[in-house]
């Protein structure tokens, strides 16, 4: 039993690195787009590194939940569950939050013919970072409860 929680472990690192690493640099991906081309740009390889985050997002959820089947004294570790109930919110954030910010706006970048960048869609874009950085932060603090786990 031991091998295969290790073998978790090992997914779960992974899993990490392979599904939050890439969600951090959305922000700035987008961020540096300067001119709609540029925007078009950047929500294409953000739809691409997208794949990643929900492979590893996912990866991520099975191992850990795996982990606590193996180990259920995690599921009585204050880390454990509020790291399981901060990830589960940030998973519902995608097609509750994100995805009614995200969509029209991306018909909106598809649609636009200029090369500037219209104010309705910069407003749209800061909505959207606004959100973006709170899953960012949920998480940094989940990452930080993993790592530390302080109570």
């Amino acid at each position: 039993m031991n091998t295969l929680y290790s073998i978790l472990v090992f997914i779960h690192i992974f899993s990490a690195i392979i599904g939050m690493g890439p969600g951090f640099t959305l922000i700035p991906i987008v961020k540096t787009a300067k001119t709609m081309a540029q925007l078009r740009q950047a929500f294409f390889i953000k739809n691409r590194l997208h794949i990643f985050i929900m492979i590893g997002g996912t990866l991520l959820l099975l191992s850990g939940l795996s982990m606590g089947a193996i180990h259920p004294y995690l599921f009585h570790m204050g880390w454990y569950v509020t790291s399981l109930i901060l990830f589960i919110v940030a998973l519902g954030m995608g097609p509750v939050v994100l995805s009614p910010i995200t969509k029209p706006l991306k018909a909106q970048i598809d649609n636009y013919q200029g090369d500037d960048i219209p104010e309705d869609i910069q407003q749209s874009l800061r909505k959207m970072y606004r959100y973006e950085g709170l899953l960012n932060i949920l998480f940094l603090i989940i990452i930080a409860l993993m790592i530390t786990k302080p109570f």
